[in-house]
């Protein structure tokens, strides 16, 4: 039995599409899918995904989105990416000062829409959002030569335009290791079947 901890990007979680469609495709006799809503706040968040990799002890890590950022501080575990949002922490950094105002908490909240569910709830707040950099920070420490990493970049990602996931910064950190797709941010299913689960069968097997 294979076990695989998808950590979902903002304002994803427990029934978030892409990690519920590979446990249709996966054998559940074979691997384990286990993803779960975790906390906005960064530290908070990570003391949560610590805890279940301690726990669950994956074979594998997917980082999704905004969930790369707290995937890449998992060391010692093959890591694949969908969608990167290796911007995004930063970018957070930078929205920070307009929610001290309640326009500015408005306008985030609109932008940033959350989805009913088990889905995880954005704290739009100064001190959160400036816990992001430190966030950033430790991620990019935890870079490692030891480590596995292999992403996967939709032509059509609209975050793209923001540098908020940027392929280019993935080049810099980790050179060709990555794949495109003629896809939205939000991996298609026709995507996650024809290249997503091919590359963890063939990350889990070496």
């Amino acid at each position: 039995m294979k076990t695989i901890l998808y950590i979902h990007g903002m304002g994803g979680g427990g029934d978030s599409r892409i990690p519920n469609h590979l446990k249709t495709l996966l054998d559940p006799a074979q691997f384990r899918i286990i993803i779960r809503t975790y906390d906005f706040d960064p530290p908070v968040g990570r003391a949560q995904i610590a805890a279940w990799v301690q726990q669950e002890k994956p074979d594998l890590i997917i980082g999704e989105s905004l969930g790369a950022v707290q995937a890449l501080r998992i060391k010692g575990i093959p890591h694949l990416f969908v969608s990167p949002s290796l911007g995004g922490a930063t970018q957070l950094v930078r929205y920070a000062p307009i929610t001290r105002f309640a326009l500015g908490r408005w306008y985030l909240h609109h932008r940033f829409p959350v989805k009913e569910g088990d889905r995880q709830p954005l704290k739009f707040v100064y001190d959160v959002m400036c816990r992001y950099q430190e966030h950033w920070e430790a991620a990019l420490a935890s870079i490692g030569p030891e480590e596995s990493y292999f992403a996967f970049f939709g032509t059509q990602d609209h975050y793209m335009r923001s540098g908020v996931v940027s392929v280019a910064k993935w080049e810099e950190l980790f050179g060709k290791s990555y794949v495109m797709y003629e896809g939205t941010h939000f991996m298609e299913p026709e995507y996650v079947e024809s290249l997503l689960v091919p590359k963890i069968l063939e990350t889990l097997q070496k």
